[in-house]
């Protein structure tokens, strides 16, 4: 857990994306992630955390639905929200903290 601290205390927004590969809606998040991180360039960062590999973390997250979509920015959680998003939304939403 200490590696998650490092990687949510960036001055640069963080959007973290907690997933299964065996959960259809994490999968068709795949293409949406992909847009905004290639539009973002350096501006953020997205982060794909997998729930199976990461289980002591999803737990002290209280990751329950999936996707789990959060963005963290200077350690602290600005937004989480469980069920797909959209690239607009997240887009709009990630750009309010950059």
């Amino acid at each position: 857990m200490s590696k998650f601290g490092e990687l949510i205390e960036a001055r640069t927004p963080v959007l973290l994306d907690f997933y299964s590969g065996t959960d259809a809606a994490s999968n068709e998040m795949n293409a949406v992630l992909r847009d905004i991180a290639a539009t973002l360039g350096d501006k953020a960062r997205v982060i794909k955390i997998d729930v199976d590999k990461n289980k002591e973390l999803s737990d002290a997250l209280r990751i329950k639905e999936l996707p789990t979509l959060m963005i963290y920015k200077n350690g602290e959680m600005k937004w989480r929200q469980s069920g797909e998003q959209d690239v607009k939304t997240l887009m709009d939403l990630v750009n309010e903290y950059i």
